[in-house]
């Protein structure tokens, strides 16, 4: 069975930095598989945040987060990141990664519906 479990979230003032990572378990060939990173604010849907392909692992992000944020991987450890600059208040959320459920590259990686998996999530809180 797939895991997946997030860290590195907390409290931090605004224009601060955080690296979230996401460790996944549970099948080989972890670099074959696109991973995305969303986030939840109270009250409010989840949303995407960014993506990152598998292959050549092409990345996308939010127009919210561009520029701040970056995804990255670590396939040799199973392992994916998101860095966070320049946080703002707007941020505030719990961040979850998720990661499908076949191989290979996704076109709608902007859509919670297609990921399979899902991490616990880990809170970030920026203060303004």
């Amino acid at each position: 069975q797939v895991r997946l479990v997030e860290s590195g979230g907390g409290l931090v003032q605004a224009g601060g930095s955080l690296t979230l990572s996401c460790v996944a378990s549970g099948r080989a060939f972890f670099a074959l598989y696109a991973m995305g990173w969303f986030r939840q604010a109270p009250g409010k849907e989840r949303e995407f945040v960014s993506a990152i392909q598998s292959g050549v692992s092409s990345t996308y992000y939010a127009d919210s987060v561009k520029g701040r944020f970056t995804i990255t991987r670590d396939n040799n450890m199973n392992t994916a990141y998101l860095r966070m600059n320049n946080l703002e208040p707007e941020d505030t959320a719990v961040y979850y990664c998720a990661t499908t459920r076949f191989a290979n590259a996704i076109s709608n990686y902007y859509s919670a519906k297609e990921y399979d998996y899902w991490g616990q999530g880990t809170q970030v809180t920026v203060s303004s």
